[in-house]
């Protein structure tokens, strides 16, 4: 089970989380507000979060494999903790359009992002690697939510 089924299961719970999210897409409200000229179109947000969610899901694989569920406990509970965050944001933003709230929670899902990028890594330096560019990514995404934030507070 620790081989190419359990990458399937990783793969198939990181999917579900940016699925959940998904469910609150962008449309008129977000096409109303006014963006920074640095906002990426809407086309690169989907390609871009379905890599990511694979390196998550590769990541938790490689710790999950090296020493199981009660070997990365404290790891492993902050991965599944980050992608309710993730999906979180989503319905702050996207869902019920309160930015503000959205920054307050992307703010907290980089903490848990670190924190699971830095135990991650005690387990295994490659697994801690592949978060790098979701830590990234969502350092990113936070500067936007605050720049959408502020420009159509």
């Amino acid at each position: 089970m620790r081989s190419v089924a359990g990458l399937i299961l990783w793969i198939v719970v990181s999917l579900a989380a940016g699925w959940i999210g998904s469910r609150f897409a962008p449309g008129e409200w977000y096409a109303s507000l006014v963006k920074p000229s640095w906002n990426p179109p809407n086309s690169v947000f989907a390609p871009v979060w379905s890599i990511l969610y694979v390196l998550m899901a590769v990541a938790a694989w490689l710790v999950w494999r090296k020493v199981g569920f009660s070997g990365a406990s404290g790891a492993l509970g902050l991965f599944f903790a980050q992608l309710l965050l993730n999906a979180l944001w989503s319905y702050l933003f996207f869902g019920v359009h309160r930015p503000g709230l959205a920054f307050a929670d992307i703010c907290v899902l980089w903490s848990a992002i670190l924190a699971t990028t830095i135990a991650f890594w005690r387990v295994s330096a490659p697994a801690g690697t592949l978060l790098l560019p979701y830590l990234g990514w969502v350092t990113f995404a936070a500067a936007l939510n605050l720049q959408l934030w502020r420009l159509n507070a």
